[in-house]
């Protein structure tokens, strides 16, 4: 059966996250659905990472088996006609025929997550459901420099939900900037694999940090504490989404499912990052 790698956007506000459930629609039941309507396959849609209720993607990865041979443009042109015929809030970017060794979630090499927060006194109309409305101002300096207390190879016990599924609390974070535009502030985030709400309770903490609550040295004496109650409130889903998943090169789709991937929540489970 051949297999497609699909890179797929959606609004998460509809959706009790990407992966399917019993108590809301998905987006990836949403994108089953239209495989179904289109082809007459029940399939399972596999995706990089799961999110949360509420999180949005611009560039999720997805893998799925077909019994046919499709021409690329041909299924990501058919399968967004059935979405939006069913009003469905996913759209599919790119299609593209893999081999059957590639795997959306565990060839993946990294993974990158934008936190997006307005902060400004009046509430968000234009960008109610895309960003976390802050109406204080906030120091993204101050951000910045506390956000590097937590780059690097840590035991991020502090920032994962008590919920959290994965084996080891030890993740290796590779990036976490904050930068401002006006009232817009980034955090971006880059790792092989992310705890549950790991993302969410960096940027719930470096929130405190911009209002002057915490400091860098007291974000980093929190890591170290390797306990919950250190941490600052779990930020809003709104205003996070998933990026980009970075693949090999070379072809070589080899599982990279080490002891930082296995059982991962990257947004991977009901509630994730």
């Amino acid at each position: 059966m051949p297999r497609y790698k699909m890179t797929v956007e959606y609004d998460g506000t509809p959706y009790v996250g990407w992966q399917r459930q019993d108590n809301g629609p998905s987006a990836q039941g949403a994108l089953e659905a239209a495989v179904l309507s289109l082809t007459g396959e029940t399939v399972a849609v596999r995706g990089a990472g799961r999110t949360d209720s509420g999180v949005h993607a611009k560039g999720q990865v997805t893998h799925v088996d077909l019994s046919r041979d499709w021409l690329p443009y041909k299924l990501r042109n058919a399968l967004n006609a059935h979405l939006a015929q069913a009003h469905q809030a996913v759209s599919v970017l790119e299609v593209e025929c893999v081999p059957d060794a590639f795997d959306a979630r565990f060839s993946a090499l990294k993974r990158h997550y934008l936190y997006r927060i307005i902060a400004r006194p009046s509430r968000l109309a234009l960008e109610a459901n895309r960003a976390w409305w802050v109406s204080k101002p906030l120091d993204h300096e101050a951000m910045h420099e506390a956000a590097q207390m937590l780059v690097g190879k840590h035991d991020f016990t502090t920032f994962r939900s008590v919920h959290c599924q994965a084996i080891s609390p030890v993740r290796t974070l590779d990036r976490l900037d904050v930068t401002r535009c006006g009232d817009l502030i980034e955090i971006r985030a880059s790792a092989q694999s992310f705890l549950h709400n790991q993302i969410r309770s960096f940027a719930g903490t470096l929130k405190m940090v911009g209002e002057g609550k915490m400091t860098a040295h007291d974000v980093r004496s929190a890591l170290e504490a390797r306990d919950r109650k250190a941490c600052g409130p779990v930020a809003p889903p709104e205003g996070l989404y998933f990026m980009q998943v970075d693949y090999p090169t070379d072809g070589n789709w080899r599982p990279y499912s080490n002891i930082e991937s296995r059982g991962c929540q990257v947004q991977i489970e009901p509630d994730s990052l």
